[in-house]
């Protein structure tokens, strides 16, 4: 397969084109890097930081199982689709039917931490709440963005949080694949101008601090079933699995 010059994914380039750590509290070491290669945790690049001295808990190994398919959002009883809401009744998104919600880590304190797999197993976005966020932003590398949409539904102040589906280039890196990255999510910041921008920081606000709803795209995973020619960013949006994960994605709301 060949490689395109547009933006590309390889997995070990995560921790180079994400920046984003967590703010962590007063009493946690503030200068902590949090963000994670996708073959450690495979979770959004937000990530939160427990206050010093609070003991470790393991995960529940699943979590709470999804509803039936309610006929909210985009799907209806005959449609497929089931309905998970947090346990702490905060907020439901819709998935596929056969796709699982596991629990993930770590998990923020008082948060929510899940992801969402497939029926294969692989982990496609995972959702946490309850972050202390903050983006580092070492300088702006070439930016793209491939789809977006506004989510009111989950407006907070300030302004209204959008799902996005972007990339970023690192240009002094020679290896096209090594030097890119695609991710997508939901973000309250504002949509950069322009040409370049600071890496890739999905996170957008919801009581009490912020969270974050998202995954990466890897052109070059291998895996069982994999459909050909879905080496584009552009190609991979006409698949089936991008527009299952999106309409996921933007179904993202408060329970209730």
């Amino acid at each position: 397969m060949g490689r395109p010059g547009t933006v590309l994914l390889s997995s070990g380039a995560v921790c180079l084109a994400l920046l984003l750590t967590s703010c962590a509290p007063p009493e946690a070491d503030a200068g902590a890097d949090t963000a994670q290669t996708r073959e450690a945790q495979d979770v959004p690049s937000v990530t939160g930081t427990p206050p010093a001295g609070t003991p470790a808990s393991d995960p529940p190994s699943e979590a709470p199982p999804s509803e039936a398919p309610t006929g909210d959002g985009d799907g209806d009883s005959d449609s497929g689709w089931a309905t998970y809401t947090t346990p702490d009744g905060d907020l439901s998104f819709d998935h596929p039917g056969d796709w699982t919600v596991v629990a993930s880590t770590p998990a923020p304190p008082e948060g929510v931490a899940v992801a969402v797999e497939d029926d294969a197993g692989r982990r496609l976005a995972s959702l946490q709440t309850n972050l202390v966020t903050g983006a580092v932003c070492p300088a702006e590398v070439p930016y793209s963005l491939l789809d977006s949409e506004p989510l009111p539904a989950l407006t907070q102040d300030p302004g209204i949080p959008m799902f996005v589906f972007e990339g970023r280039t690192d240009p002094s890196v020679a290896d096209p694949v090594a030097a890119s990255i695609l991710a997508y999510g939901i973000t309250s910041g504002p949509l950069p101008e322009g040409t370049t921008a600071c890496p890739i920081a999905h996170f957008f606000t919801w009581p009490p601090s912020g969270a974050a709803f998202g995954g990466i795209y890897d052109p070059y995973e291998i895996y069982p079933g994999k459909p050909m020619h879905i080496d584009t960013p552009q190609a991979y949006m006409e698949t089936e699995e991008y527009q299952q994960i999106r309409t996921m994605l933007t179904s993202l709301r408060p329970a209730g």
